[in-house]
């Protein structure tokens, strides 16, 4: 989170607020052509995770074939979308400044590479996530977080194009963690190794349960980049950079929460697939919990001082940052709910009905968003609208919950929803008032911090957890302080 922080800073200092913002723009147009990919990402995760769980390696190996297969297919299809009706999108469309057209064209087509690279880097994440090998996976995240780094501290002593070389060593990267991606899973794992898969079965469930995937995949990527493409419409390059910095600190802050849940999911998956409910809906709730107060913890200090900590970070900050990073943080919170749920109604693979509707929502961001822009509404309301939009969508995967995994729906919200916002309604009361205190923000924001830990950690305890929980925690710090008081004899 960290080195991804300073990463932006960085960038944001070398290149200019125009270059960062025709960065995110450009990069978006490509975004748009993986709602594929990401459908198959997690129709590849749900069946190596099944196939693992039920301790079927032979199907196993053919999902990891098969999905070598289906993404080799996805990325030669990106190439052909973003260099037809991609390329005409971005001459007709794009308002990007004349004298910058040539640079951001080329940093299209690397975008378009590193997309690719990506793409064909699914099915490796993918089998390491279902193995739980989360210790490699957290490297490798550090390592390319680093490498990001660096290419940003390169900049300033390349003497040709910044832009253009900050997408091309872009692309290096891609390629470079792609490399060890597949070294580690050929020499780890007996399944990761491809065959010629004659299953046409297995392909066509991967690609069905991906098909209802994809159309929900293409309504996030174009909730998500549409916004950013009216954005750039109606407001021009300014308003994407403030878009891009307040999404890449959500990313940052988020790292803790999506490598927490992408460790759950795969158990999710599998205790699903042994048909343990008991253990399964136990997970749900505990994973829904720990997440929404994992976010908490990094997001309420940062919320309370948004303005000073980005005068702290960034040498010149856009108009809109400050609206934009506070609304994403609230969108995130929201969504951090409903991610273990999403998980478990794709376990069983009757993900139509669901899918379509949760669709609906992501989808009804663009015409709502383009109303207002067009009638002259502050660009802060996109997110506000996506925001009352995903409360809709978690009110929805709730309900559903409840008919196709037998969630209990009250027991949800009695043990989830209610103890959470509790929890962050007194926090938030207590840290604003302790902040009332202190005039100097240095001093503001050490006190956020620590305060954000204490009340959310006792909270999360007294409020939070069940008794079982409780006495696992219990049973947990007893373990550890009896090891640590052994090391020390």
């Amino acid at each position: 989170m960290l080195v991804s922080l300073y990463t932006v800073r960085i960038k944001l200092e070398i290149l200019g607020v125009e270059n960062y913002g025709i960065f995110n723009v450009v990069g978006g147009i490509v975004v748009l052509f993986t709602f594929l990919n990401s459908a198959m990402t997690g129709a590849s995760q749900r069946f190596l995770s099944f196939a693992l769980g039920q301790n079927d390696t032979e199907q196993a190996q053919n999902v990891y074939s098969a999905s070598i297969v289906i993404h080799a297919l996805i990325a030669v299809l990106v190439v052909i979308l973003a260099q037809t009706v991609g390329l005409w999108f971005f001459n007709t469309w794009l308002n990007i400044p004349e004298e910058r057209q040539t640079a951001a064209f080329i940093v299209y087509q690397f975008s378009i590479a590193a997309t690719v690279l990506s793409v064909l880097r699914v099915p490796y994440r993918a089998t390491i996530i279902a193995y739980e090998k989360m210790s490699f996976f957290a490297m490798l995240s550090i390592v390319e977080a680093i490498l990001m780094l660096g290419v940003a501290l390169l900049l300033p002593i390349i003497l040709f194009d910044s832009l253009i070389v900050y997408a091309f060593l872009v692309c290096i990267i891609g390629i470079v963690i792609l490399l060890v991606y597949k070294l580690y899973c050929n020499k780890v794992f007996e399944i990761a190794h491809f065959r010629h898969c004659r299953d046409k079965k297995l392909f066509r469930q991967l690609l069905g349960f991906s098909g209802w995937s994809a159309f929900g995949g293409f309504a996030n990527i174009s909730r998500n980049q549409g916004i950013n493409i009216l954005l750039n419409i109606f407001h021009g390059v300014t308003v994407n950079a403030a878009m891009g910095i307040a999404t890449q600190v959500n990313s940052a802050v988020n790292q803790f929460l999506t490598n927490f849940q992408v460790a759950s999911s795969p158990q999710i998956v599998k205790l699903y697939a042994t048909k343990d409910y008991d253990s399964f809906m136990q997970l749900i709730f505990r994973t829904s919990k720990i997440s929404f107060c994992l976010l908490l913890f990094f997001i309420l200090p940062l919320y309370v001082n948004t303005d000073f900590v980005l005068g702290l970070w960034l040498v010149k900050v856009p108009e809109y940052t400050v609206e934009f990073i506070r609304l994403i943080f609230l969108f995130s919170l929201i969504g951090a709910i409903a991610n273990p749920l999403t998980v478990s109604i794709k376990a069983t693979g009757n993900i139509k009905k669901f899918q379509l509707v949760l669709s609906c929502f992501m989808f009804a961001n663009l015409p709502l968003s383009l109303l207002l822009l067009w009638i002259g509404f502050n660009p802060a309301w996109v997110l506000i609208i996506k925001i009352c939009l995903r409360v809709l969508a978690v009110i929805w995967e709730v309900l559903w919950g409840g008919k196709m995994i037998r969630l209990p729906v009250k027991k949800f919200l009695c043990e989830v929803i209610i103890p959470i916002f509790t929890i962050a309604i007194i926090s938030t009361i207590f840290i604003i008032f302790l902040q009332n205190f202190f005039s100097n923000n240095w001093s503001r924001l050490a006190v956020s911090c620590i305060a954000s830990i204490v009340s959310i950690g006792c909270l999360m305890y007294w409020v939070g957890l069940n008794k079982q929980e409780k006495v696992l925690l219990q049973n947990w710090l007893k373990v550890k302080i009896g090891k640590s008081g052994d090391c020390s004899k």
